[in-house]
């Protein structure tokens, strides 16, 4: 096995192996997609709330200055399965993104074209769900993959289970059933993506708690299209009413305006509904007894979207966002929470 696949293992067992339990520890990963550095009110955000990822990072390890490997999707969590960086493991752009003459197509004219990559993550590059699986961890996941397409999906590389995880890098039927995920069974009319992620962590939870596992739960949200019910927009817009910051502006940065304030009503309640989801991942770790040996990991895997896609929400100070390669594109929130450890967001 390569030393780069060990990177994780290392970092959230090793380094914390001081007081660690005599059993071998769970490990719960939460990624959230397109989720920048402010957009939590433990790191300044004063619209949007997070209660519950607050409180986590309230007691864990707080990385200040955390970085994803990219400043888009696909090769940033192709880092995080493998621990590589992505000259290295070769997905160097969001897998469907077009490169060479192709990128003309969409009337772009920058005066160097972006070269090809790998378009599914290599089996011969080990992931972490194969390194914990080879020493007796139970592993799942659950949500975005976009890290290939068929014969390339999470179940291919490690993971036992596979729920939602598929090509698609965002929610192909919107955030509220039917979501039109060949990964994912429709059940109820209506039903939030993101709570449905989290209980179906919760029942894996359920079922495994008797054994060490590893579970990856990857949030689609809060990548686009950016979508919340009428009672959170309502909370939002009011709130952003009262303080006079609806349409505050924005600034032009090159080629795109790039939002300067964090007042999205609809962004907002994305935020708040995928919080609500962590909150009860994390209560369902209390309630089977599970938070004493679970390791928690937090982070997301690019900057906030400041423009393009949806202009969801500002990174400053932070310039630039999603698909830049500034600060505002690759700063991440980014903390592990270790129960043993006496950490109190520091």
């Amino acid at each position: 096995m390569k030393k780069t696949s060990l990177y994780f293992i290392l970092l959230i067992v090793s380094f914390f192996s001081c007081e660690k339990p005599e059993t071998k520890p769970n490990i719960l990963f939460i990624l959230v997609d397109d989720f920048g550095v402010k957009d939590l009110g433990f790191s300044g955000s004063e619209f949007y709330e997070t209660p519950h990822i607050d409180q986590l990072a309230s007691q864990s390890f707080v990385f200040t200055q955390g970085y994803a490997n990219s400043r888009v999707c696909s090769p940033s969590r192709a880092s995080i399965m493998t621990g590589k960086f992505t000259a290295r493991h070769g997905i160097t752009d969001w897998i469907g993104e077009k490169f060479g003459e192709d990128w003309r197509e969409m009337q772009r004219h920058d005066k160097l074209l972006p070269a090809n990559y790998v378009h599914s993550l290599s089996k011969d590059d080990t992931t972490i769900a194969e390194a914990l699986k080879r020493n007796g961890y139970r592993t799942f996941f659950a949500g975005k993959w976009h890290l290939g397409s068929e014969g390339s999906y999470p179940e291919d590389h490690g993971f036992d289970i596979n729920v939602a995880g598929w090509e698609s890098g965002s929610p192909t039927g919107g955030y509220f059933s039917p979501f039109k995920n060949p990964k994912l069974e429709n059940k109820v009319n209506g039903e939030n993506l993101s709570m449905r992620l989290a209980n179906e962590t919760v029942h894996f939870m359920k079922q495994n708690g008797n054994q060490p596992f590893f579970a990856f739960l990857s949030f689609y949200a809060v990548h686009g299209p950016i979508q919340t019910t009428q009672d959170k927009w309502g909370k939002y817009q009011t709130k952003a009413n009262a303080k006079e910051l609806q349409e505050k502006g924005f600034k032009m940065e090159r080629k795109l305006p790039i939002r300067q304030v964090q007042d999205n009503p609809v962004y907002g309640g994305l935020v708040e509904s995928m919080d609500d989801a962590v909150g009860v991942v994390l209560q369902a770790l209390k309630d089977l007894n599970l938070d004493k040996n679970t390791i928690v990991v937090f982070t997301s895997d690019n900057g906030g979207v400041s423009s393009g896609d949806s202009y969801s929400t500002s990174n400053l100070p932070f310039r630039g966002g999603k698909g830049y390669q500034w600060e505002g594109g690759i700063r991440e929130p980014y903390f592990i929470y270790v129960p043993w450890e006496n950490s109190n967001g520091k």
